[in-house]
């Protein structure tokens, strides 16, 4: 099936198998390593992206599901090299840990304080539930978005966004000089 997707404000138009999941598509054909396969059942949310500006696992999702949609990554967060928010958080609160989980629980986070620009460490351990980490490191997790909602208050820094709007959009034909 040929579909035509953003993602990180690149657009692609690119034939797939009825039954590829996204973040195959997404790892294998467009290169975004940064959204990792963990356990393939929609279980550890390591596999988490935006579409369409809301987070969702995208070993949940069918590639073809997202034609016509905006896709954001891991990678698709920081802009003019500086690190997103609550990427920045998460490293200035020891969040990382091994880092296999780190994508999904940024990218959930994100979703989290768009909806919740304050929440209290309950509502962001709700927030979470659906992401697992394997160092079962969540203290510093949970510090880091809530130090990530405070910086993102408006004065104290950019503003909460979802980060779905594209960055510049583009075919894929426009980007075929190694420009993925």
């Amino acid at each position: 099936m040929r579909i035509t997707v953003t993602v990180d404000g690149i657009e692609y138009a690119d034939d797939v198998e009825p039954r590829q999941l996204l973040v195959h598509y997404l790892r294998d054909k467009l290169g975004k390593v940064g959204t990792v396969v963990g356990c393939d059942t929609s279980n550890c949310g390591s596999c988490t992206v935006h579409l369409d500006g809301h987070s969702v696992k995208s070993c949940s999702v069918l590639a073809v599901q997202a034609h016509g949609s905006e896709v954001t990554t891991i990678e698709g967060l920081a802009r003019d090299g500086k690190l997103h928010p609550v990427q920045q958080a998460f490293h200035d609160n020891h969040a990382l840990q091994c880092g296999f989980c780190t994508p999904g629980m940024i990218m959930q986070a994100i979703d989290l304080l768009a909806d919740n620009p304050d929440p209290d460490e309950a509502a962001v351990r709700h927030g979470l539930e659906g992401n697992l980490c394997r160092c079962t490191g969540y203290q510093n997790i949970v510090k880091a978005v809530r130090d990530a909602a405070h910086q993102m208050r408006p004065g104290a820094g950019p503003d909460v966004e979802r980060v779905s709007e594209p960055h510049v959009s583009r075919t894929k034909s426009q980007v075929s000089g190694g420009e993925r």
